[in-house]
């Protein structure tokens, strides 16, 4: 790809993005109102124009609102306002069945059949209620393995998995670490470990993108490699759903979960994913944490003591879904159907290939003194974020970026990450963030 670094030349790829029109869908933060957030904290006095957006490329934390999302909740409340009860029949989108407007286009997201995914819960429950199906130790196989930048989160999960079935953790759990003065994972390293201990491991568990380094990882050959040891295998999805494009099922991927917070852009602490392929969702003899919603639909309200399970993902929910939480997510995912992952996956590519490029030809950074990318540099082992190694006082320029209303997310002690979401962020942002940080060094 062939790029400038002027600002014209930014505004002219804008001019001619497919893609541009998205923007319009989602509100962007005032940059008057993260200047002023910052001034709180004793960061700045700098001023910006009213409306003026910021330049946010923080979706990888907290994705943007969909501007139809206000009327969507206001559609909502309406219905309880009016009908009250009877919203769970007679409303605009009938609140019983609501969960199941997710079937076609969930499905669509993550590369599943309808079927094979269900929105429900958050990411660390919907983990924790697929390993008590799918983590099945026995004397001879119980580890897990997971990644060593794993999200704490997902270390918790297993560790307590592990525990729980009578295992010490530091034992069962087994991490991925990358080869010495190396930041990122090599797949041939994966696969070998893979090769050399599948017999002992029960399950892998890895994050389809890493949360840190933001590499993306060759989840096919990965799943491949371990069910060819009879391992289990599940994704954490949490920065690659709506991110990057997946085929959960073709890759016979076990089971999956993720949030919807960040690139799926349905609120702060949004109901989240969850896939279980079909060979396993029409098992109805799988151990499962049982709930009402997880039932069989054709005696759910019969109430009895007796649970049927109800095939498909769906029969591993608890409980009825919230509405107002789930309203959002539609709003969403609608967006996602619409625009489809190829046009987006297109658009991230040249994206973030022109915020490496101009990264690279910040003046004293040739050999990366200055901040160094540890996002892999290969297009196909990554989203669209990189992740940043400041080199000198990472929170001074961080600091300084919020003063000129940049927003990126920071992790101790020096990773900046920087998403350029295709859906809303512009090429015009990534030249601004860039030239910024050029400022900030300087």
């Amino acid at each position: 790809m062939l790029f400038a670094d002027d600002q014209a030349f930014a505004q002219r790829l804008d001019a001619q993005d497919p893609l541009r029109a998205c923007r319009e869908l989602f509100e962007i933060p005032p940059a008057a109102r993260v200047i002023a957030a910052g001034e709180s904290r004793g960061a700045g006095h700098a001023a910006a124009p009213a409306g003026q957006p910021c330049v946010y490329l923080t979706g990888n934390s907290l994705g943007c609102m969909p501007k139809g999302v206000r009327q969507a909740l206001a559609d909502e409340l309406d219905d309880w306002s009016h009908l009250g009860v009877e919203g769970h029949l007679h409303g605009r989108n009938p609140w019983l069945p609501y969960h199941e407007c997710f079937r076609h286009v969930g499905a669509r997201l993550v590369g599943a059949r309808p079927g094979e995914v269900v929105m429900m819960n958050s990411l660390t429950v919907n983990l924790h209620l697929l390993m008590v199906s799918f983590y099945r130790p026995n004397s001879s196989r119980y580890k897990i393995l997971i990644e060593d930048a794993a999200f704490p989160s997902d270390s918790y999960a297993v560790a307590s998995q592990a525990e729980y079935h009578g295992r010490d953790a530091e034992d069962a759990v087994m991490r991925l670490r990358p080869r010495p003065g190396e930041r990122t994972l090599r797949t041939e390293d994966i696969l070998q470990v893979i090769a050399d201990h599948g017999k002992r491991i029960a399950l892998v568990m890895l994050g389809g993108v890493n949360y840190l380094t933001s590499q993306w990882f060759d989840m096919a050959a990965i799943t491949a490699a371990a069910k060819a040891q009879g391992c289990t295998v599940g994704w954490d999805l949490a920065h690659a759903a709506g991110n990057v494009p997946l085929k959960l099922h073709e890759w016979g991927v076990d089971f999956a979960a993720w949030c919807s917070y960040k690139y799926l852009n349905a609120g702060p602490g949004a109901v989240a994913g969850a896939f279980v392929h079909e060979e396993h969702a029409k098992r109805l003899d799988l151990p499962r944490f049982a709930g009402w919603w997880g039932n069989d639909p054709e005696t759910r309200f019969r109430m009895g003591p007796q649970f049927v399970a109800r095939q498909g993902a769906d029969g591993w929910q608890l409980s009825n879904p919230p509405i107002l939480a789930m309203a959002p997510l539609r709003v969403s995912l609608d967006i996602f159907d619409r625009v489809g992952m190829d046009a987006l996956r297109e658009k991230s590519l040249r994206l973030t290939a022109y915020m490496e490029w101009l990264i690279d030809r910040i003046p004293g950074n040739a050999q990366g003194e200055l901040v160094e990318i540890v996002t892999p540099r290969d297009p196909a082992q990554r989203g669209c974020a990189l992740s940043l190694v400041i080199k000198s006082d990472p929170r001074g320029a961080v600091e300084k970026l919020k003063r000129a209303a940049v927003v990126c997310d920071f992790r101790e002690p020096n990773i900046l990450r920087a998403a350029p979401v295709p859906l809303y962020n512009s090429y015009h942002d990534v030249w601004s963030f860039v030239q910024t940080l050029r400022t900030a060094f300087a």
